[in-house]
């Protein structure tokens, strides 16, 4: 059993989870997030801790925006895209048992953005921006990373709030760089 409570979208995504692990959720029904949710998840918090699980699109990143700016420290688990993706729809509900239970093991906890060790000049050198790839490379990368797949603005803040370490950085930077040399970037 999963200590925290996971915040999923609606029902669909529920069944996915219970499918892959014994957790229980609060579900937000969509991007659409009532104050009465909100409340719910402030109380999660408080007593047992929060995942946010939210779907790989630009709505599931605005309810995952929401939520942790109202309940600050909440954890994250992040759904590769591919693995969410199932006859042109995107969602945790489509995600199998197994790409839940990776998600869930790669949870990452926010921090204190002050402490921040990856730099704009970062992201450039490693070609994650102003790159004629770059949005391919912050996929490859978020996803190497366990934080997703966003703009280089929002992947800069990711990597400050995540903490992301200049040794995880380089790491999963050198396992990207090495896939596309052998031409497997799709990992």
């Amino acid at each position: 059993m999963i200590k925290e409570i996971i915040v999923v979208e609606g029902k669909d995504d529920t069944a996915a989870i219970r499918r892959a692990v014994e957790a229980d959720t609060i579900e937000t029904n969509g991007s659409a997030i009532g104050e009465e949710v909100l409340r719910r998840i402030e109380l999660a918090m408080q007593r047992r801790g929060v995942i946010i699980f939210t779907d790989p699109d630009h709505a599931g990143e605005r309810i995952r925006k929401i939520v942790s700016q109202r309940v600050p420290g909440c954890k994250h688990a992040f759904l590769p895209q591919e693995d969410a993706l199932r006859k042109g729809d995107i969602g945790v509900e489509n995600a199998s048992p197994e790409a839940v239970r990776r998600a869930l093991a790669s949870v990452r906890t926010e921090g204190d953005p002050e402490k921040a060790e990856i730099s704009n000049s970062d992201l450039l050198e490693a070609g994650l921006l102003v790159h004629g790839d770059a949005a391919r490379r912050r996929l490859l990368m978020g996803n190497r990373l366990g934080i997703g797949y966003c703009n280089g603005k929002q992947f800069l803040k990711r990597c400050a709030s995540f903490q992301i370490t200049k040794e995880e950085f380089g790491q999963a930077l050198r396992q990207m760089e090495e896939e596309i040399a052998r031409g497997r970037s799709d990992t």
